[in-house]
């Protein structure tokens, strides 16, 4: 693994933003919902797409703080524009666990 420098860290945004909506999303290669997320007044909504369907379901997801790479550029997948990438772990099966703030925070907050 090659170490990564403290500027180089610095330069990735995580930040926290809230799902405010959650759509299917049945043109993906493996299940996956789509989200928009609030990220607070300075960032606003962003979509993203998200392959977390083995764990969470629509009803689960609403309103879920959530942390998120936010300076990505966008990307193209399939019919949606993605505007940020949400973060999580793979579990033992291979499925991903959100990784989420341990507290209330502010709307777009940075990791310190």
């Amino acid at each position: 693994m090659t170490p990564l420098s403290w500027d180089e860290f610095q330069r990735v945004e995580l930040r926290v933003g809230r799902i405010v909506r959650v759509d299917p999303f049945p043109e993906a290669h493996k299940p996956a919902w789509i989200l928009q997320l609030d990220f607070g007044p300075e960032l606003g909504l962003r979509k993203s797409s998200a392959q977390i369907t083995a764990h969470y379901s629509a009803e689960d997801l609403l309103g879920r703080r959530v942390v998120a790479v936010t300076n990505f550029p966008p990307k193209q997948i399939g019919p949606i524009r993605s505007e940020c990438l949400v973060t999580g772990f793979h579990d033992a099966n291979g499925h991903v666990v959100l990784c989420v703030p341990d507290g209330d925070v502010p709307l777009g907050t940075r990791l310190a």
